[in-house]
């Protein structure tokens, strides 16, 4: 890419896709094509193509998707396949239309089967069943990864495909009805430490910045502690008990979306669908997608455990083995993007305490 090449960062203002957007303008790209869900609406094929027979743009980040943790996935099975396929459709088909340089698609690592052999390296995919409550949404990122190896097969597009593993970092989604795990951590440690400070109006001020549908914050003050219950936050007496999810048992690797976005870059800019193939010596072109991640784990319980450290919690963890884990472990395989020359740098600790920080603001 040059630095006045026209680039187009679908779901830019979305976790992944704002830290695309940073890392570009940091890095004195110009020309970037930026459209909200209010002035492109990416379920809308029309639309789409339209903006696209207009923009020509030259380059393509596909960000945009609707994500969640397991709550918002158990409840929404229809919107996550429905959604998903829609956008990565009408982007990736009208990308080949309008004919795009290159497009890079992001996918997740929850397209990988629930009881894969781990770490998970990338032709691991498609060898077993899908973790269930998950299977909508890696269903759909499997599609959008299959759709770009098939475009490029047939039409010599260069549509590229990369597997983040479990994202964070500045500008995420901390609705605590739809929240991946670490975000929720980060703001129910948050609140519980304002209730163990009884600072209700804190509180008050939080959930004013961050509304959650069913918490008024025009309540009454046992309204508002009650409220809280529905989180996992429980006040008896002068005692605080903040209730998690599971065992804390299951493993996760967490990648800073700083480190996402160079990496993302680093790829368009050095590594072409035919680079990956060759690397690969394929006879059958399968699994060209490429696996973004740090290569290191911890269970649930270590990472609340260093949310509490960062922001200061000081009442009691339990867990609530009544409610799903998902799957036990998902860590990546990221030698392949290492021998391309990527690696990711940005600490766990130092991560969280950055968007604590940004939190607190």
């Amino acid at each position: 890419m040059d630095k006045q090449s026209k680039i187009f960062i679908a779901g830019h203002n979305g976790l992944v896709g704002s830290a695309i957007k940073r890392e570009l303008e940091a890095m004195g790209y110009q020309n970037l094509l930026l459209r909200s869900r209010k002035e492109l609406d990416l379920l809308d094929q029309k639309a789409v193509a339209g903006f696209f027979e207009l923009e020509q743009p030259e380059y393509v980040f596909l960000a945009a998707a609707r994500v969640g943790g397991i709550l918002a996935k158990k409840s929404c099975h229809s919107l996550f396949i429905y959604q998903n396929t829609q956008i990565q459709n009408n982007i990736i088909h009208y990308s080949w239309k309008s004919g795009v340089k290159k497009l890079l698609f992001l996918g997740s690592s929850c397209i990988y089967p629930k009881a894969c052999p781990q770490p998970m390296k990338e032709e691991y995919l498609l060898t077993d069943i899908l973790e269930y409550t998950n299977e909508p949404y890696a269903i759909a990122k499997i599609s959008g990864m299959k759709m770009c190896e098939s475009y490029n097969l047939q039409y010599g597009t260069d549509f590229i495909s990369v597997m983040p593993t479990n994202l964070y970092g500045p500008n995420d989604n901390y609705n605590l009805l739809g929240s991946h795990v670490l975000p929720a951590l980060i703001r129910k440690m948050h609140l519980a430490g304002l209730l163990i400070d009884n600072d209700l109006e804190g509180i008050r001020n939080d959930f004013s910045q961050r509304p959650v549908e069913g918490v008024d914050v025009a309540g009454s003050d046992a309204e508002l502690v009650v409220a809280l219950e529905k989180f996992g936050i429980f006040r008896s007496g002068n005692e605080v008990e903040l209730k998690l999810w599971g065992t804390g048992t299951p493993r996760r690797e967490f990648l800073h979306s700083t480190d996402l976005a160079r990496a993302c870059i680093f790829l368009m800019n050095e590594v072409s669908f035919e680079d990956i193939v060759k690397e690969r010596g394929l006879k059958e072109v399968r699994n060209t997608h490429i696996n973004i991640g740090v290569g290191e784990d911890q269970s649930i319980a270590e990472l609340a455990a260093l949310v509490q450290k960062v922001t200061g919690y000081r009442g009691q963890i339990d867990w609530d083995d009544t409610k799903p884990d998902g799957t036990y472990r998902k860590l990546l395989d990221v030698s392949r993007l290492n021998n391309l020359g990527f690696r990711a740098s940005i600490s766990l600790e130092e991560g969280i305490r950055g968007v604590y920080d940004e939190y607190k603001r």
